[in-house]
């Protein structure tokens, strides 16, 4: 290598970010989310030349974007054609843009109530979520449901945005106001009593750009940092939480070449011979880190658990001594168990007993409502089961956030109920193991999803509750 390659490559070295930060947004219809996301690619570069251009012309030809020779930042994420007609946002859309400091992964999910399911589709991954609220109107009860939904799901940050504060002369006694009835929601939700959800309100003008990559002169009366100056110093959710969780390892694959390597790979060369008998496990860790020599447990439901060590993690043709969330990864095994896609590989004595009987809080994404006795599915992990719905114990007040009594769950409703399992699975509690506590609910007929679901403390699997399925 050339010294000016070397160079060149230790200065792109230093130059990328050295982390990456997934954040969406979510607010009530037309509080300016899409245009919020646009300003953000604009201001921060991320927006190329050719793609500005089109923009710009449609914006022209559909008389958007204000002053003569503006444009409608919007259309940089309303990519589909109805999105574009009615200036609605319809479906998720994702964007990846990069600063100094770090590199992003956003999604723009839309507002109005009926898309909520995509909203917590955003929100399930997400290290933090913008909230928008316009200005004129403060918080409404989409506002307070997207807050409950982050409450469920346990993201790391909620920031308010209270948008288009220009709208109402960047009157702090306005902000103020919102601000205080946010935080009042956020202490009824209990936002930032588990220690690590924390919620910040920033007053911003997505059209203009006030606080949104940079202060603005216009609110003097903010002292606080610009939303992207937020979301460049934010820890990300595995930063906050790694330390805190223990391995947790779902099996995607089993990989067993048996000698039988890609063509590409013996030309590299890799030896034939010495992958003869390799037998590796790949997936993703979804939670804690992994040394070679950890001690570790099977898990196989139906069966007890199966303690072993770590061989070996191989990552991209080389070996690792210790791997962490969120890296994919194969890992080796000093015993020849028989492991299958489904299992779980989590440090031992760290998994309680398996059960049948699934507590859950649940977001029903659905026009089709929950009623007990249904058959369903249930997706945890890598594995899916069959599940009978026991009951329905509740669904949350979004005026009181008090759980009131329900028999059934309609489109966008957050309540409690029970499930059984066809199959014990190793559930664990949402609140301490925000990956390995989440499920889908699927539709057994379409393959639709159904609900999300959060796996709540369950008193056991009590010979009184059994059902088939």
């Amino acid at each position: 290598m050339s010294t000016e390659t070397s160079l060149l490559a230790a200065e792109l070295e230093t130059a990328l970010p050295t982390t990456l930060f997934r954040f969406a947004t979510a607010g009530s219809v037309d509080d300016g989310k899409s245009t919020l996301v646009g300003r953000l690619l604009h201001d921060s570069k991320a927006i190329l030349a050719d793609t500005l251009d089109a923009v710009a012309r449609t914006s022209a030809d559909r008389g958007f974007g204000g002053a003569a020779g503006g444009i409608d930042l919007a259309l940089l994420t309303d990519g589909l054609r109805a999105e574009r007609e009615q200036g609605i946002t319809i479906d998720v859309a994702y964007r990846y843009f990069a600063t100094d400091q770090r590199s992003f992964i956003l999604a723009d999910c839309p507002g109005h109530v009926q898309y909520t399911k995509n909203t917590v589709t955003g929100a399930s991954t997400a290290d933090a979520v913008v909230v928008l609220i316009d200005a004129r109107k403060g918080v409404l009860e989409q506002t307070r449901r997207h807050l409950s939904v982050l409450q469920l799901l346990r993201v790391a940050h909620v920031i308010v945005a209270v948008n288009k504060i220009d709208l109402v002369d960047f009157s702090e006694s306005v902000f103020r106001d919102i601000e205080a009835d946010v935080q009042k929601v956020g202490r009824e939700l209990g936002l930032g009593s588990d220690g690590i959800t924390d919620l910040l309100v920033v007053p911003v003008s997505a059209l203009d750009g006030d606080n949104v990559v940079e202060r603005s002169a216009r609110t003097p009366w903010y002292t606080g940092p610009a939303l992207l100056e937020v979301l460049e110093t934010l820890p990300a959710a595995d930063e906050l939480e790694g330390h805190l969780e223990s391995f947790r390892f779902p099996v995607q694959l089993v990989v067993r070449p048996q000698g039988a390597l890609a063509p590409d790979a013996v030309a590299a060369g890799l030896d034939v011979e010495a992958y003869r008998d390799y037998r590796a496990y790949a997936g993703q860790i979804t939670e804690g880190s992994v040394k070679v020599g950890d001690q570790v447990s099977v898990l196989t439901p139906g069966q007890a658990p199966r303690t072993t060590t770590v061989a070996g993690i191989d990552f991209a043709g080389a070996e690792l001594t210790e791997a962490a969330a969120p890296q994919s990864v194969a890992i080796r095994l000093a015993d020849e168990f028989d492991v299958a896609r489904g299992d779980t590989i989590a440090a031992a004595g760290t998994v309680r007993e398996a059960s049948a009987d699934l507590y859950a809080a649940l977001c029903w994404l659905s026009p089709k409502p929950l009623r007990e006795g249904a058959k369903v599915l249930v997706k945890h992990g890598t594995r899916t089961v069959q599940a009978l719905v026991r009951n329905v114990s509740g669904k949350l007040d979004l005026a009181s956030f008090q759980l009131e009594a329900a028999s059934t769950l309609e489109l966008n409703d957050i309540g409690h109920a029970q499930l059984r399992l066809a199959a014990p699975l190793p559930l664990e509690n949402y609140l301490h193991h925000r990956r390995t506590g989440a499920f889908l609910v699927i539709d057994p007929l379409d393959g639709n999803t159904l609900a999300a679901g959060l796996v709540k403390d369950h008193p056991g699997d009590h010979e009184d509750e059994r059902y088939s399925i």
